[in-house]
């Protein structure tokens, strides 16, 4: 018999809600867990407006439930932003300097990344345009011309 792997979403996270907080408070050594929830909700809405298709259902199974919410509230931007880009519009909603927001940007996906395995996190990469590895803790190869 075969079955749809993806039908109805299977949502099997390796962390719950408050221990990604944790681990995100502690990759950006921020005091409090308000302002590592804070980083999240900025970063994964900003992600949720940046991926499509099996990439972004695939990367809500693997986060946890309430952040998989955040990530998939987000209406999809019609033209996908560079990575310097992404982190310039998140600043721009907050107020932050774009060095607070290069920070919370890089301890949420890193973790994020830890989350998605490296065979996701490299399809997610591949969809987005230049910049993104650097955020997720990659380092981005290009081929010389």
């Amino acid at each position: 018999m075969m079955t749809d792997r993806r039908a109805p979403l299977q949502h099997t996270p390796v962390m719950t809600y408050e221990q990604l907080l944790e681990k995100v408070r502690y990759e950006g050594a921020y005091p409090t867990r308000e302002r590592a929830e804070e980083a999240v909700r900025l970063v994964l809405a900003g992600l949720g407006r940046q991926i499509t298709g099996d990439e972004r259902v695939d990367l809500a199974a693997r986060i946890p439930f309430e952040a998989a919410r955040i990530l998939t509230a987000q209406i999809p931007d019609t033209q996908p932003l560079t990575g310097w880009a992404f982190v310039k519009d998140l600043a721009a909603r907050t107020g932050d300097t774009l060095a607070t927001t290069r920070w919370d940007t890089g301890s949420v996906l890193r973790t994020v990344a830890a989350l998605a395995g490296p065979d996701l996190l490299t399809r997610i990469l591949h969809q987005l345009p230049s910049g993104y590895a650097l955020l997720f803790g990659r380092a981005e190869l290009t081929q010389a011309a």
